[in-house]
């Protein structure tokens, strides 16, 4: 039986781990042999088979959806999966139990592939139009760096999130601006867990300030003046060295906020990082019906021009079609 690899599996497996790619063949000579080895998911005609992380060396546990028709097999889909979360304290059992409820695979699945799908189609375009800054990019994370952000942030990644982060550790940038609109830059896990530490000693100086203040019964909790939240992951920079703005991850929604150091226009951006991908994408490929932002080029670098300097203008070429 033959046994074909979607493209986008086989980028995505090689950041994942030097032992991926091997597990990845190995699965496929598994599956020539015996298409029937996986179970049903809930994704219409999509079986999912799953590996162990300590079959092979370098390889966390994953997840691989495929479909199997008559003359051919497809490997749609890898994923990495979650680690086993600690067990909650007995005097927490009911905020225990809510975290230890598994995520729906075949959802996370669905998500994996979709930011993925996003973030190759950012890079294949960068790569093609603008090398510097894609040259900027870093490479993906590894499980253990993850690993040590979750027990820095003190709760788990969200998958789109850790999606991203193993396809790209952040920004390194080009004259200090990033490939987001805005000329925002991706975030580093150091920078995350910096300004997520800042922030959240912030909140709590503006929590002691109000116990101080002598809070009366009829102050509700609305006027709490609200600095950060535990839920709220750090994503986008305004720049690769400026931190006084930029978009964050709900955990607790999904969808990505904006904060700022002073306050002005923070709020919810009702977007997903799912949908964020998608429409820099978009931008990108149909820069005529882009409409948050222009994205131009300057020599190799992307440069979008709702933060074009002055002095860039003249060399500022917009970009059409």
């Amino acid at each position: 039986m033959n046994v074909e690899i979607d493209p986008l599996v086989r980028d995505t497996a090689a950041q994942l781990g030097a032992g991926v790619p091997y597990a990845l063949k190995a699965v496929a000579r598994l599956l020539a042999d015996d298409p029937d080895i996986g179970r049903p998911s809930g994704l219409p005609g999509i079986l999912t088979v799953t590996v162990d992380g300590d079959t092979f060396d370098n390889c966390p546990a994953l997840a691989f959806g495929y479909i199997h028709e008559p003359d051919r097999i497809e490997i749609r889909y890898l994923r990495p999966l979650p680690s086993p979360e600690p067990a909650a304290p007995a005097q927490d059992e009911e905020q225990g139990a809510e975290r230890a409820r598994p995520a729906d695979p075949d959802a996370d699945a669905v998500v994996v592939r979709e930011v993925a799908d996003a973030w190759h189609r950012i890079t294949r375009w960068l790569r093609r139009n603008a090398p510097d800054s894609h040259a900027a990019l870093r490479p993906g994370a590894g499980l253990a760096a993850l690993a040590a952000l979750e027990g820095d942030l003190g709760m788990p990644i969200p998958t789109e999130l850790r999606t991203l982060w193993l396809l790209t550790e952040g920004d390194n940038g080009v004259d200090q601006a990033g490939c987001m609109p805005g000329n925002q830059a991706l975030m580093t896990l150091d920078a995350v867990a910096a300004l997520y530490r800042l922030r959240m000693d912030l909140q709590a100086r503006e929590d002691t300030l109000d116990a101080q203040r002598g809070e009366d019964a009829q102050r509700g909790e609305s006027e709490r003046i609200t600095v950060w939240e535990p839920s709220w992951i750090p994503v986008v920079a305004y720049g690769t060295a400026d931190s006084t703005s930029g978009l964050y991850l709900d955990a607790a929604t999904g969808y990505l906020g904006r904060w700022s150091r002073y306050g002005d226009g923070a709020g919810d951006e009702l977007d997903t990082l799912v949908t964020y991908l998608e429409e820099v994408a978009d931008m990108l490929e149909a820069p005529g019906l882009a409409c948050r932002d222009r994205p131009g080029l300057i020599g190799g670098e992307l440069v979008w021009g709702s933060r074009l300097d002055p002095s860039q203008d003249g060399f500022w070429r917009p970009l059409t079609g």
